[in-house]
This record gives structure tokens, sequence and C-alpha cells, in this order.
């Protein structure tokens, strides 16, 4: 009996750690959402590159301003103006790869946005890949 008992709970903590994985992960799943609601509202592509893409917008005023993203280690950082507003995943989780491709049309810009990201506390190490292609608003 205390066997089944022990059994038992082995499990349920399983299950409650591959919960937990899972709901940091949808959490994470932000990452995309902010960057893809951020190249719908800009004007330009500034920078891009390898982990990084910077991007020419207004604020809610008209004046000009400038949001990047940057894959600094294993944080997705956004910085507005320049500055440091803060990391995009949440705690626990780590993005082994971030990369943004520039796709021009002569109907417009658009950017391919792919995200891979993964649980510090998953004892398998499995990785989740996200992708996404996000047409700028400026450009059409």
């Amino acid at each position: 009996m205390s066997l089944a008992v022990v059994s038992a709970l082995i499990t349920m903590a399983g299950s409650f750690r591959e919960t937990a994985i899972l709901a940091k992960l949808s959490e994470s799943a932000g990452i995309m959402e902010r960057v893809a609601r951020e190249i719908r509202g800009a004007e330009d592509i500034t920078l891009l590159g390898a982990g990084n893409l910077k991007l020419s917008t207004t604020d809610e005023f008209g004046a000009a301003k400038t949001i990047e993203f940057l894959l600094d280690g294993t944080d997705v950082k956004l910085l507005e103006d320049g500055v440091l507003i803060g990391n995009l995943n949440a705690p626990g989780m780590s993005v082994s790869a971030l990369s943004f491709t520039q796709i021009t049309t002569s109907a417009g810009k658009a950017v391919k946005i792919s995200l891979s990201l993964g649980s510090e506390n998953d004892k398998l190490g499995r990785t989740f890949d996200f992708y996404d292609t996000i047409v700028l608003r400026g450009s059409y």
C-alpha cells in the first residue's frame, strides 16, 4: 500500500512540473505577441540582424521613436529609444534562438520571425519553436 502511495506522489509531482513548464511556455509566447504588435505598428525597419530588430515608429502623440528587440544571451530585451524597458521572456524560460528576416516586395515590407525557447526546469531539454510573418503598417 505505501508503495502505491509513493508511486502516486511521484506521478503527481511529475505532472505538476510538466504543467508548470507548459504554463511558463504559454506566458513566454507573449514574446511573439509583443514583437508582432510592434512590427505591425512600425513605419520602417532601421536595423535587422541576427537576434536584433530595430523599428522606426511613432508614439501616441506622433513623435518619432525607435523600438528594438535584442537577443542578449538567453533573454529577449526590449529597448525604446535606446533605453532598456525590460526582458520579454518569463523567469525560468530561456530563448535559444531568435531571428528576423526582412521581406520586401513592390507591395510593402514584412518581417519573418523565428523564435526557439525552452524551460530551464525541463529535465528533457525540449525546445519549442514559434514562427510568424508580420507586415509593417507604414509599408502598404
